[in-house]
């Protein structure tokens, strides 16, 4: 580990072994057991904190839940201004945060810096959330009645996040979560613990300066086990979770079976149609792109590229030559375009992937492979793959966390909306064309079933205006943007009555 990350540690406030609970105030003691930060840029050790044991973790919950009965009380604008100097803190931070995702998860500078502006981004919408946490009024049916229906804070807020985005889905969450007069717990991935470590760090000295509650914002570091605490617990009426299929099934079990709510950001198998009327140059820009930032670790990733007959052979030429310049390498050198990916487990799938693909009968167009060698030396740095397939291919139906891109021929658009559809998956979705007809298919009812549908951009890069989140195994939830605000509080419906007698709904007489 280099001086320069040294340093960054230093001004996020990290320590070499560092404790894992926190209740924004306060760093608790824990017995668990100790988890190791290796990053997957040149495989050093960062730094290690230690897990969240059960006692702390009941701590942890308890100190939400007596900071949510003050915090509910504080007018939502006054709310607001702390989130907006979070947001402050954050732009003071950006490069020293951004740089730590980066090295701990992997991806590029550029979309680490990224990261923590969407957090800032979301910051700025959530204070203006503040003044705008509406309800709506409506006509009684009886004389002398009003009606109106209003959102009150929900309690306390679970939120599990994934190693691909160490800090920005976790910021959608909580900062809605406490404009709207929730507290929130977070367990980040014990892939990227420090990026959570750091978070709080950043968000305890804001709340410290405005005398906000202990509890308000807390963290449980750990694995599985703490994410199982979280769904358990009836103390925590909302869980929102962002992961594998496998473990949004698990996560809305659990919170299932005691009656509260989930909210699930899962799994993706994101596919972009070109069309015969597509611009070739930004369909393979906004391709590449999809498929290997993140070294194909977003769940907007493009993992299938649904290509018409007639340009088939241009894009897939096109695309052959455009993975040829591609420059793999350290993610802190602006130069290289894709990083490693998180971990050599991660490693192992990607290989078993392209295993799968050629006994399944697919063509692998360009090759992949583990790169070697001294900068290589984590054994976390894959070559981005192409591959022709069909979609029925099993391997095709699953989500593989790796730069694999997948190319699909169709002849129809309809056969290539089905085909985009065919998946368990419904994330995000794109059409590449300038035919206007073949667009408003593609975004009609009998068009993309995706959460997330575009027209001449790719999969991924969404912005936090919008509502995030997909159908199917994806899960169904909503965060970020638009009235994504009301997962996070409870309706009520209220009926006053202002006059001297009282009357029935539904025009029933009960005299006595």
């Amino acid at each position: 580990m280099d001086k320069k990350i040294a340093q960054i540690l230093k001004e996020l406030g990290i320590k070499a072994a560092q404790p894992g609970t926190s209740t924004g105030v306060r760093w608790l003691k824990s017995a668990g057991k100790d988890i190791a930060s290796y990053s997957p840029v040149d495989g050093s050790l960062i730094g290690k904190i230690k897990s969240t044991d059960r006692k702390a973790f009941d701590a942890a919950v308890a100190a939400s839940q007596k900071a949510f009965l003050q915090w509910r009380t504080v007018p939502a604008p006054k709310r607001g201004e702390v989130v907006r100097q979070i947001g402050e803190a954050l732009r003071a931070k950006k490069d020293a945060l951004g740089m730590l995702v980066s090295y701990e998860m992997g991806k590029s500078l550029q979309e680490g810096l990224g990261e923590v502006q969407e957090m800032i981004d979301i910051c700025d919408f959530a204070v203006g959330l503040s003044r705008q946490l509406h309800g709506l009024t409506m006509h009684s049916e009886r004389p002398l009645h009003r009606m109106y229906e209003q959102w009150h804070p929900l309690g306390v807020v679970g939120i599990i996040s994934a190693f691909n985005f160490p800090v920005a889905v976790w910021s959608w969450n909580a900062m809605l979560a406490w404009v709207c007069g929730d507290t929130c717990l977070w367990k980040p991935s014990e892939k990227t613990p420090l990026c959570g470590i750091a978070c709080q760090n950043i968000v305890s000295e804001v709340f410290k300066k405005n005398q906000v509650p202990e509890g308000v914002s807390s963290l449980v570091n750990g694995d599985y086990r703490v994410g199982e605490w979280i769904s358990s617990s009836s103390q925590i009426p909302l869980v929102s979770a962002t992961g594998s299929t496998r473990m949004g099934v698990a996560v809305a079990k659990t919170v299932a079976a005691r009656l509260g709510r989930s909210l699930l950001e899962l799994g993706g198998n994101n596919a972009i149609i070109v069309t015969a009327n597509a611009d070739l140059d930004m369909t393979v820009r906004g391709a590449v792109f999809g498929a290997v930032g993140t070294a194909g670790q977003r769940c907007t990733t493009t993992r299938r590229l649904i290509v018409h007959e007639s340009v088939y052979k241009k894009v897939r030429e096109r695309l052959v030559k455009a993975y040829a310049q591609l420059k793999i390498g350290n993610p802190l050198n602006a130069a290289n375009h894709v990083g490693p990916l998180i971990d050599r487990a991660a490693v192992q799938q990607y290989l078993s992937a392209l295993k799968k693909i050629v006994s399944e009968g697919g063509k692998i167009l360009v090759a992949g492979g583990v790169l070697k060698g001294n900068e290589f030396g984590s054994g976390c740095y894959v070559k981005p793959a192409i591959a022709e397939v069909r979609n029925n291919f099993r391997i095709v139906q699953e989500e593989t966390f790796a730069p694999i891109l997948y190319l699909i021929k169709y002849k129809t658009l309809d056969e290539a909306i089905a085909l985009q559809n065919g998946v368990r998956q419904g994330l995000s979705s794109a059409i590449m064309t300038s035919n206007m007809y073949e667009m408003e298919q593609f975004l009609s009812a009998a068009g993309s079933d995706c959460g997330i549908a575009n027209v001449n951009i790719g999969t991924s890069g969404a912005e936090i205006g919008g509502a995030f989140g997909g159908e199917k195994e994806t899960g169904g939830g909503r965060e970020s943007g638009s009235d994504a605000w009301k997962v996070y509080m409870r309706r009520q419906t209220n009926t006053i009555h202002y006059g001297k007698t009282l009357a029935l709904a539904q025009g029933i007489k009960f005299d006595v």
